[in-house]
């Protein structure tokens, strides 16, 4: 995948490159970078706050033990998401005897508080309302699909990953992640069509 690893911006690279030399600024300055899409994708396969933030310290952990060993075959981004990919994985494994999702507990990722004026373009309160409600119902649908499939949606439709891409975050054959994200779609399709109102 080195024509992925192609499109990595010089600035980039020699950042991980003083990181991998043990610079301790290039590092936080990486994790600036990548701290928000990290936390973003956590919470987008948790749907849970404060297990996301978890998940975010694990990655950055892990990137932290692991940067030494990136060979800038692949995008930095495209390894950075396998990471996040494998820890949510790896908890869900441990946890797999619990359920820890909170079906009351949802990011709003629309601005709720709208200050408006005469004549705004802005939406109507129960515009905001009803988008709110579509998202809220999109966001528990997802978390009811299996880890896999859940972790497949977030990467192609949230982080716009292709399928190569995801293939390669998770290892997998580009053959498999098509069928296997159809398979999440249909399933996505059979739990929302109660609520088809909505959509």
């Amino acid at each position: 995948m080195s024509g992925v690893a192609a499109g990595m911006q010089p600035e980039e690279k020699a950042l991980i490159q003083r990181c991998q030399k043990g610079e301790r600024d290039a590092f936080d300055s990486l994790f600036r970078q990548y701290e928000k899409r990290v936390y973003n994708m956590a919470f987008r396969l948790c749907n849970n706050y404060d297990e996301a933030g978890d998940v975010t310290v694990d990655v950055f952990l892990r990137i932290f033990r692991a940067i030494g060993r990136f060979e800038f075959k692949s995008s930095f981004s495209t390894w950075v998401f396998r990471i996040v990919t494998n820890v949510y994985l790896d908890r869900r494994k441990r946890a797999s005897n619990r359920s820890s999702l909170s079906l009351e507990e949802y990011i709003a990722l629309e601005e709720t508080s709208v200050t408006r004026q005469l004549e705004s373009a802005d939406p109507s309160p129960a515009q905001i309302a009803e988008q709110n409600e579509r998202t809220d119902a999109l966001q528990h649908a997802i978390a009811q699909l299996p880890d896999y499939q859940r972790a497949m949606v977030v990467l192609y439709h949230t982080e716009g990953l292709s399928y190569e891409e995801i293939a390669e975050v998770l290892t997998l054959p580009i053959g498999t992640v098509k069928s296997r994200l159809n398979r999440a779609r249909l399933l996505l399709r059979q739990i929302l069509q109660n609520q088809q109102e909505l959509f």
